[in-house]
């Protein structure tokens, strides 16, 4: 008979302890700020003194990098499991896409400036942190082009379109929905100017006779 497998309770005990350490630094980014976070507020709250802090992260920065490296993994999973089955029309999936991300991103203000704004003097993710990061704008690149938006241009366009909502919403009418209710009509925009076709039974607004559909 095969026996289980040994435990390595010291590694176990290890990453319980990184992730409080991290769950406490995402509880003090949502109370101060992410740019005010400190190791010794942090250690405090973990019941440890600062100096056994740097046993699990050697820096500030460390602490930014692994909860970078999270949230974007987060984001990643979420992603999947919500763009698994995109409508069928490429402007209802338009509206699809940027309501997942709108949805994420002005759910956690700390998360977002982590995520997606240089917020941090000098912190740059680690390409292990970065990854995750690159793969969610690969595919959401790939899901704009099958909707067929293919010029750089204009997905530059609908990343930066996307990015102002978010950070209007956030800056302006936290916890409400001042420009979450604009975002269907910001996008339609966008859609009737890189020539997609409306939905069924919608006009589109602002297109010149002759632009190709």
């Amino acid at each position: 008979m095969v026996g289980n497998p040994t435990r390595n309770r010291i590694a176990e005990r290890r990453a319980a302890t990184r992730r409080e350490i991290l769950d406490a630094a995402w509880a003090q980014a949502r109370e101060v700020g992410i740019a005010n976070i400190t190791l010794r507020d942090i250690a405090r709250a973990v019941g440890m003194q600062p100096p056994s802090l740097y046993s699990h992260f050697d820096s500030k920065n460390a602490v930014y990098d692994a909860m970078y490296g999270e949230a974007w993994a987060d984001f990643e999973a979420h992603a999947t499991r919500e763009l698994a089955d995109l409508p069928a029309h490429p402007r209802a999936a338009l509206r699809h896409m940027a309501r997942v991300f709108f949805d994420y991103a002005v759910g956690d203000l700390a998360r977002h400036q982590l995520m997606n704004q240089r917020t941090i003097p000098g912190f740059e993710p680690t390409p292990e942190s970065y990854a995750p990061a690159v793969r969610v704008l690969d595919e959401g690149v790939a899901l704009l082009t099958a909707q067929g938006v293919t010029d750089r241009a204009d997905i530059d366009i609908y990343i930066s379109l996307l990015g102002g909502l978010i950070d209007q919403q956030l800056a302006n009418d936290p916890g409400g929905d001042r420009f979450a209710r604009l975002l269907d009509r910001a996008l339609d925009m966008f859609a009737d100017a890189v020539g997609m076709s409306p939905l069924p039974g919608k006009r589109p607004t602002r297109r010149k006779a002759g632009t190709p559909r």
